[in-house]
């Protein structure tokens, strides 16, 4: 695979239940699959393609995982680029999960859902080719 720069293969996350955390992305990314599935200290699995995935730990104890909010030193949120934004929001919406922040522009569609672990996931469609248009933060 050639590489045209930096890209982002993988983000760890800690998370209660693995199970949970994996129908989560399964709704949110039905073509991705399950990589591999391990324990060593922690359970934990890889869910993702070839190139890119989302690692998963399990919490060693239910008060194992770090305090977040954009208080302390955490993740704050993942943001994925999605083909059909509409689909994306009716799984996740028919999954139960809660919608956060949606917002409205010309040039992308971007939606902010939350897991049962509290994690702020972003999904973002651009309607445009042209960068200096769905980069268009003025509005």
């Amino acid at each position: 695979m050639k590489s045209s720069g930096p890209r982002l293969e993988h983000a760890n996350l800690t998370v209660r239940n693995l199970e949970v955390a994996l129908r989560f992305l399964q709704t949110a990314f039905p073509s991705w699959e399950l990589r591999h599935r391990g324990e060593t200290d922690r359970k934990w699995l890889h869910f993702g393609v070839e190139e890119q995935y989302i690692a998963l730990e399990e919490a060693r104890e239910p008060g194992d995982l770090q305090a977040g909010g954009y208080l302390t030193p955490d993740i704050n949120h993942l943001g994925f680029v999605v083909e059909d934004f509409d689909a994306l929001v009716d799984r996740l919406l028919a999954g139960g999960y809660r919608e956060g922040m949606k917002t409205e522009h010309p040039h992308r569609k971007r939606c902010y859902f939350y897991d049962e672990d509290g994690f702020e996931w972003e999904f973002l469609e651009y309607l445009s080719t042209n960068p200096d248009e769905f980069n268009d933060y003025s509005l």
